[in-house]
């Protein structure tokens, strides 16, 4: 039986590592269980975006109707692999009553929060930390092939602008004159000067490696088997290296949370949503500025001296298969935008699961009628983006301090 920490911490993603940082910083004795390596799952090859003005989150009005053609496509950006899941109908449904004009404004608005807070860490991360992630305050551009996308982006940018944020419309030569290698065939650009980029896995192990010098005690290639509490001790945590035991655990472990809290009679509607993504070796010249390829629905981030490409959101279960065609399709779908992209050799082809909820919105808090147990997943595609602040909400709630973020609206049980 493993020494019994005063917290214990179930993932080593961003969202786990920055809880854990959060804790050692309050003094607080602590432990870190990761399946893998240190950001081995979907912190590892994500687009490294802090973005506080894309905060619109995925269900929408009509996004239901745009989608169903890719349903039918396995290559399109968007597709649910067909499969008998009782769980996905029941996402299905709550996704569907998330597509509605207020739902959008509310979320809007509590995704910009968590963003804004999360960047103002980083930007304290950047300043203190001796070790460097890449962290770059030079906005995000977005880029559009048609008006009609211009169009509704309008919608974006007006609630952006009613919180408080700042867009500023691009020509297509003035694109070109900052990214030359886009493709001429275009409608325009959208910028948001407030964003910011990083390099992910530097970000989580760097900052895994000093919360290891701190204290915390991180145990990876420890699988996590099953959570066990009752009201009359502390919670147990059964695991490939044996037993853990705790006051508090922290349950963030991404796509696998509702795997882990099944045999607590909970319902946790993450879904995991696979993405893509390709790394290469970064071509001369190629400006640090982030590209979103709007109809595509990819991205293209510079990392130091790589590029990476991204995108594709792929409904599949916990399946961690390589799509060659998905691939293929992601590189197809950069090369139209940037067809004056200079080849360069491949780093790394990734694939990794994103915890996405019905409503876009994380799941941060305690579970009813459970104790000791903090849900900290459902992050989606934000989860570098909303994970320092995330961190540090859970680290309050488990030191009994008020967070500084109302969590009713991100509750365990608002499903």
């Amino acid at each position: 039986m493993s020494e019994r920490p005063d917290v214990l911490v179930v993932g080593g993603g961003v969202v786990g590592v920055c809880t854990a940082h959060f804790l050692i910083e309050r003094g607080v004795r602590t432990t870190l269980l990761e399946r893998g390596e240190i950001c081995s799952g979907a912190s590892h090859g994500n687009g490294g975006w802090i973005f506080p003005s894309e905060s619109a989150p995925i269900p929408e009005p009509g996004v239901i109707r745009k989608a169903l053609p890719w349903l039918l496509d396995p290559e399109s950006p968007f597709w649910i692999r067909p499969r008998a899941s009782l769980a996905l109908l029941r996402w299905l449904w709550d996704f569907r009553r998330a597509c509605n004009a207020n739902a959008v404004r509310e979320s809007f608005r509590l995704r910009r929060a968590l963003s804004l807070a999360s960047l103002d860490r980083f930007t304290e991360f950047a300043k203190k930390m001796d070790f460097d992630f890449g962290f770059t305050q030079r906005g995000l551009t977005l880029i559009f092939r048609t008006a009609k996308a211009m169009r509704d982006a309008q919608r974006d940018v007006e609630l952006l602008e009613a919180a408080g944020g700042s867009a500023k419309w691009l020509g297509v030569e003035e694109l070109r004159g900052r990214v030359p290698s886009l493709s001429a065939d275009l409608a325009g650009g959208l910028e948001f000067p407030d964003d910011a980029h990083l390099t992910p896995d530097d970000f989580v192990r760097g900052l895994a490696a000093d919360v290891a010098r701190r204290g915390a005690a991180i145990e990876t290639h420890t699988e996590v088997l099953g959570v066990e509490w009752s009201r009359r001790g502390p919670v147990r945590v059964r695991t490939t290296r044996g037993d853990f035991r705790a006051d508090e655990v922290v349950l963030a472990a991404g796509a696998w949370t509702p795997e882990l809290t099944r045999g607590l009679g909970l319902r946790v509607p993450v879904e995991a949503a696979k993405g893509y993504s390709i790394t290469v070796e970064r071509p001369e010249g190629h400006p640090d500025l982030p590209l979103a390829l709007v109809e595509g629905k990819s991205f293209v981030t510079p990392m130091g001296s790589r590029l990476r490409f991204g995108g594709t959101l792929e409904l599949a279960g916990l399946d961690m298969r390589m799509n060659q065609r998905r691939v293929d399709a992601l590189a197809r779908t950069v090369r139209s935008y940037l067809p004056g992209l200079p080849r360069t050799p491949t780093v790394e082809i990734w694939r990794g699961l994103r915890p996405l909820t019905p409503d876009d919105l994380p799941i941060l808090g305690r579970p009813a009628g459970t104790s000791g147990l903090i849900l900290a997943t459902g992050h989606g595609m934000s989860g570098i983006s909303q994970g320092p602040i995330s961190g540090e909400l859970v680290a309050q709630l488990a030191c009994g301090e008020t967070p500084e973020i109302d969590l009713a609206p991100f509750s365990p049980d608002r499903f």
